[in-house]
């Protein structure tokens, strides 16, 4: 159960109207590193969560993602009420009005379709999607992708507090921002108060693997680093040689019953190409200058 409580969890106050910087905003109302996006991973986290403490954490989160969705829609919405406003009085000439509403992004969408309020799109006009939420299931793997979710839309928040020079909204973005934050070292703390936590799930890595850093990029540019060399590392530079790994054939193969393999040899006989053959084809008949080389006709 909810209680809506009408006071916003933080004060919004914008100068004027902006529809361009409105749409802008929508990133993270219904884009993929937005509040809405957030508070849903969350709630399907906590819902599914067996221990208590995570899924309190979760619960939690979850709600106030709400209300960050709440700060940000708000923001879209009063930046829009200019538009509104003069939409539905038709105040504007037809050119000027036209003019304010594609001045950029999709603001003319969130003015006409919705009234001046936020639309559940990203700042594109792309339509919030569930796709958004990667969570698996495993506390380990989704506390790993929460905190990098934080990060991500921290990074987001800093981009549109650049783009603005409105003093209300850089005050209410930067508590967003930071907001981001806490949320991190929240999921940092949970991560880490389980014990282990790496390799995420159940089964043990294969030794050797679990230690192998395979070196495929070659050539100028190879950097020696802690993440590829050092004593924890088995070095892998000559990949051709050492291929296939596992000491065997580096074929597939799968064992076929008889009626199996029978019906197997049948189309691979039907379908068989002739290396011999050098058919005139469509592209030589229609052959012109740039075709390259093409087979000669008869």
């Amino acid at each position: 159960m909810f209680v809506h409580n009408k006071k916003l969890q933080y004060t919004v106050r914008v100068a004027e109207p902006n529809p361009v910087l409105a749409c802008f905003m929508l990133e993270q109302f219904g884009g993929p590193q937005g509040e809405l996006a957030a508070a849903m991973r969350y709630f399907t986290q906590g819902l599914a969560e067996d221990d208590a403490g995570r899924k309190d954490l979760l619960m939690d989160i979850a709600t106030e993602e709400l209300s960050h969705l709440e700060i940000i829609g708000s923001i879209v919405a009063m930046l829009n009420k200019g538009v509104k406003g003069q939409l539905a009085e038709k105040s504007m000439s037809e050119a000027d009005l036209y003019r304010s509403l594609s001045a950029g992004c999709s603001s003319h969408t969130e003015a006409l379709l919705y009234g001046g309020g936020p639309s559940l799109t990203n700042s594109s006009g792309v339509p919030w999607t569930a796709a958004y939420i990667d969570s698996i299931g495993d506390p380990a793997c989704d506390l790993r992708s929460n905190i990098a979710a934080e990060s991500r839309a921290k990074i987001v928040y800093e981009r549109l507090i650049n783009v603005t020079d409105d003093v209300g909204i850089k005050d209410a973005l930067g508590f967003l921002m930071t907001r981001e934050i806490a949320h991190q070292k929240s999921f940092e703390k949970a991560l880490y108060a389980i014990e282990p936590n790496f390799p995420p799930g159940k089964l043990p890595g294969i030794e050797p693997f679990a230690d192998m850093y395979v070196n495929t990029s070659k050539g100028d540019g190879d950097v020696e680093g802690p993440w590829n060399s050092g004593p924890q590392w088995t070095r892998v530079d000559d990949i051709e040689e050492r291929i296939p790994l596992d000491g065997g054939d580096g074929l597939a193969s799968v064992k076929l019953k008889a009626p199996q393999k029978k019906a197997l040899d049948a189309m691979a006989k039907r379908t068989l190409s002739d290396p011999a053959a050098d058919p005139v084809t469509g592209a030589d008949l229609g052959a012109g200058p740039g075709a390259g080389t093409t087979t000669p006709l008869e």
